[in-house]
């Protein structure tokens, strides 16, 4: 299997693994909602769960992986600000914790280029 062949899978694993991570201990992604949004903290981060395994699942299937894979990018963007909140929140706590909250930030980009590259490399691909 060639790097460009595993990458979408790969892809796929990391967010079924968040996706299970928010409803298997969803009490630190509750945490991280920015309080604007309507409605409860657990239901978002229920939705945001439920988002990556779909968004997992999408990417696995070559017939579906361009779309799941710009879904994907743009899901990246959109989680962003939760991340700008978790940081935010964290910006007293030990060096390692705030270390890792702002660490997340600048990594959005990469993930958005990698889910970008996968829907480039799935083009033309039934």
């Amino acid at each position: 299997m060639t790097r460009s062949e595993r990458s979408p899978l790969l892809l796929a694993g990391l967010l079924a693994t968040a996706g299970v991570a928010h409803f298997a201990t969803p009490r630190p992604f509750d945490a991280t909602i920015p309080r604007g949004l309507p409605g409860k903290p657990r239901a978002w981060t229920y939705a945001s769960g439920a988002a990556e395994l779909a968004l997992a699942a999408g990417l696995a299937l070559p017939r579906t992986r361009k779309a799941a894979a710009l879904a994907t990018a743009a899901f990246f963007v959109g989680v962003f600000p939760a991340n700008v909140k978790m940081a935010a929140d964290w910006r007293h706590r030990p060096t390692p914790q705030k270390a890792a909250a702002f660490g997340r930030l600048p990594l959005q980009v990469p993930l958005v280029l990698w889910a970008r590259g996968v829907a480039r490399n799935a083009e033309g691909r039934s």
